[in-house]
């Protein structure tokens, strides 16, 4: 036994050297741009972190800001890109008091900031660092159910050490760059480049205007593209990207270049920004057996959520760095190999048998096709051929100068495959047979965890969208659209929702709201006050009584969560409505003249807050032509802009869209999403009816003549509208069943309503009793009663029952046509 004891104290000991060799190493050349990044990553090798930063004090003295990150993306954690000094945060503490700060996550989920990651159990340390140009502070998260030991902690606190010598410049603060190195402003375009990469393009310094526009221009135009997904923040994440693209030469063939960056995030007051380097690819070639190119892309993977992007970073890290012609990765399902990235991706560079097999975007290959790729499979292991060996047609176009076919394995199966291809002849170096058998181990196991994302998301999709209307109803007068927009950043359920009420008289309730958190609960109390606000529309409540009684049933309820709600009443007919807010944003009006208005006006505090709470109503007058725009705050809010300036521009691009085409409208609006959280859309626009129905009421007093009163008030309300006395038989005959049935069995008030819109009648008869009319299954000769509801069916084409406030409604639909 104390052998082992001793055995195991030696490995750790091994491994806390290793970590001071392999750091000692990265920081002798403290001038390096990748210098930090390569430090960071030792966190995560030596201590089994998942995720690892680092936080220097920012332009303002009170602000600690993020300048490098490595592993999974921080959002997992509930972690910020910027901490105040004097906050209670990890990182301030550990700043404040210069002690490391080791916590769990019972000390976690007592901490208000780590609330969004309590559906994670992790470890979370954050250790000082002072150095010669100031402090700074590693923050480490660990997943694993024993968190950090002792050894663990050695090696961490090895790292904090490196990162302070020293810590370089946040983005923005260096006066001058490194020769090969950029500096990229992701708000203005603006760019500062060091000689050597302008040398590299063939410019001078007063050649050179600062634009990245400029440098651009000089690349070769099918290479732009990738060029743009890098320097486009809309398509990129914290973390580095590496690619290779040519410069036009003024003689001779183009000059491939690579450039590695990074994104950067901005602090108080300073813009995103992306830094790397860029340099000749054909002096850079030796880097390939570099193990941080392994690492690097471990990281890839790591953020990678989808199979598209597993397949991405893959392609990223291997084609440039080979020089492959063609690289083509692709999923096993069954005895076909499903492709998920073509590089490059036009079909007529790839065997004719690829193209014969195409079924959809990408080809869909029968494995059974090529023997060859199915032993490879079978034996799983890399498997590397040299121009001129004999291989079926459909591999050995593929690589005509060599083909190197490598195995996915993962969990105990085959994942997928990677091919990769050269026009000319290759020659397999060790260390490229040594990169390819590594990156077919990382590639496999993220292909493994990012399929069962995508199937694990489609499933939440799906979940979310039986939650939600399947559709909404046709409207007279009006038309309405709907959209809602799961946010990527987590496969957690979300709490938005919306609704489209039809309600009697012509009138439709519009409803839109968000209820606290991404969770099962919160999707679930989310189906619950949908159906409840519906419920008590229906019954015919004013929209401020709806949501009052929404808002004591959520409280009722006991739950930790709140929800957000604004109801909208518009009655179709006379074009004027009224709203209720309940801790939500306003409605958004865009008139017909193209203006645009956010109406001002009280609201009562979100639901489940306070029992009895007042919800003011405010009116809203409608135009043909009007649209209404409901929207949840997913889409104006983010953390660079708060909802106001949100909500001006969502009135702005309202102004400029066209009204004619919802479905259009509702897809641009949503074109800005930025899916860090859900969006719920619901636009309407009012044009006005056609026809407007005609209406007449009677108040029935219980007086021994109240069926012929009833009678009498509606043959003469029909011979007012011009109905012919010959078509009046049925309506009068539907008039006295309904009113003496509600007279004969119920008590209270009975009112008489008559709408006509054309030829078509809708009587409506309510009282105060909840009781709906059963109709009589059989009914002998001797009966005194029972055959009411049974001439009302046989008179109306269409008839029903619906509970209004304290009662119900008996409504009947006659055609009057003679």
């Amino acid at each position: 036994m104390a052998n082992v004891v001793s055995e195991g104290a030696a490995g750790r000991r091994t491994r806390t050297l290793r970590a001071e060799v392999a750091l000692k190493t990265l920081t002798a050349d403290p001038d390096s741009p990748e210098r930090l990044r390569r430090v960071l990553e030792q966190a995560l090798v030596f201590s089994g972190a998942t995720f690892a930063a680092v936080y220097t004090p920012g332009e303002h003295g009170d602000q600690l800001c993020l300048v490098e990150s490595v592993g999974v993306p921080r959002t997992l954690y509930g972690l910020r890109d910027s901490y105040t000094r004097s906050g209670r945060s990890p990182v301030a503490d550990a700043l404040r008091t210069g002690r490391p700060v080791w916590l769990g996550p019972e000390e976690l989920a007592a901490r208000p900031e780590s609330r969004r990651a309590l559906s994670r159990e992790f470890f979370l340390a954050a250790l000082p660092a002072q150095g010669d140009e100031g402090g700074a502070c590693l923050l480490a998260a660990r997943e694993d159910h024993a968190g950090f030991d002792t050894d663990d902690r050695e090696c961490l606190e090895l790292v904090a050490d490196a990162v302070v010598r020293p810590v370089p410049a946040q983005a923005g603060e260096r006066e001058e760059l490194p020769a090969g190195a950029f500096s990229l402003a992701m708000d203005t375009g603006r760019l500062e480049v060091g000689d050597e990469i302008l040398e590299l393009f063939g410019l001078t310094r007063d050649e050179f205007d600062g634009k990245v526009e400029t440098l651009l221009g000089l690349t070769v135009p099918e290479d732009l593209p990738s060029l743009m997904s890098v320097v486009e923040a809309d398509h990129m994440s914290i973390g580095e990207r590496e690619l290779e693209f040519r410069v036009l030469q003024p003689a001779g063939p183009p000059k491939w270049l690579r450039l590695r960056g990074r994104l950067l995030p901005g602090g108080e007051g300073r813009p995103m920004r992306l830094v790397g380097t860029v340099g000749d690819a054909s002096k850079l070639r030796s880097d390939v057996t570099d193990v941080a190119r392994v690492q690097r892309l471990a990281a890839a993977l790591a953020i990678a959520g989808t199979v598209r992007d597993v397949s991405q970073a893959v392609v990223s890290a291997l084609r440039g760095p080979l020089q492959a012609d063609r690289i083509a990765l692709a999923e096993l399902e069954g005895d076909r190999l499903v492709v998920t990235v073509l590089d490059p991706p036009e079909p007529d560079v790839w065997p004719e048998l690829w193209r014969l097999e195409w079924r959809s975007e990408w080809p869909d290959a029968p494995v059974r096709a090529m023997p060859t790729l199915a032993t490879a499979l079978r034996e799983g292991r890399a498997q590397i051929w040299p121009a001129g060996t004999a291989l079926e047609p459909a591999l050995a176009d593929v690589g005509p100068g060599g083909l190197a076919v490598l195995p996915l394995p993962a969990g105990g199966r085959m994942a997928g495959a990677c091919l990769i291809g050269w026009d000319t002849p290759h020659d397999f170096g060790p260390d490229e047979r040594a990169l390819l058998t590594a990156s077919a181990g990382l590639a496999g196991q993220a292909l493994m965890r990012a399929h069962a994302f995508d199937a694990e998301h489609e499933l939440v999709g799906m979940l979310q969208r039986q939650l939600l209307p399947r559709r909404l109803p046709k409207l007279p007068g009006a038309v309405a659209v709907a959209r809602y927009l799961p946010s990527t950043a987590g496969l957690e359920l979300g709490g938005d929702w919306y609704d489209v009420i039809p309600l009697p008289d012509h009138h439709v309730a519009l409803v839109i709201g968000d209820v606290q958190g991404h969770s099962a609960g919160a999707a679930t109390l989310m189906g619950q006050m949908r159906t409840a606000l519906r419920a008590y529309a229906v019954e015919g409540h004013p929209p401020d009584v709806v949501v009052s009684h929404a808002n004591r049933l959520l409280t009722d309820m006991e739950t930790d969560l709140f929800a957000t709600c604004a109801y909208v009443d518009i009655d179709l007919e006379a074009g004027s409505a009224w709203y209720v807010r309940a801790g939500h944003l306003p409605p958004v009006l865009r008139h017909a003249d193209g203006s645009t208005e956010i109406p001002e006006a009280d609201g009562g505090p979100p639901l489940g807050v306070v029992a009895q709470a007042d919800f003011p109503m405010s009116p809203l007058r409608l135009r043909p032509g009007t649209l209404i725009a409901l929207t949840t705050d997913g889409l104006v809010e983010s953390a660079e802009s708060d909802i106001d300036t949100g909500m001006d521009g969502f009135a702005r691009e309202l102004a400029v869209s066209d009204p004619a085409h919802l479905g259009l409208v509702a897809d641009s609006l949503l074109g800005s999403a930025r899916r860090s959280d859900d969006v719920a859309l619901l636009l309407m626009r009012y044009d006005g009816m056609a026809v407007r129905p005609r209406r007449e009421s009677w108040t029935v007093w219980r007086v021994p003549e109240a069926v012929r009163h009833a009678r009498r008030f509606t043959r003469r309300t029909l011979r007012t509208w011009g109905i012919p006395d010959d078509a009046m038989d049925a309506a009068l005959l539907v008039v006295s069943e309904l009113v003496t049935n509600a007279l004969v069995h119920t008590d209270g008030r009975v009112r008489l309503d008559l709408t006509l819109i054309s030829h078509r009648l809708h009587v409506a008869v309510a009282d105060a009793s909840p009781r709906t009319p059963v109709k009589s299954t059989s009914i002998g000769w001797e009966a005194t009663g029972g055959r009411g509801i049974l001439l009302v069916e046989a008179m109306s084409a269409a008839w029903g029952s619906l509970p209004v406030s304290g009662g119900k409604q008996v409504w009947s639909e006659i055609s009057l046509e003679a």
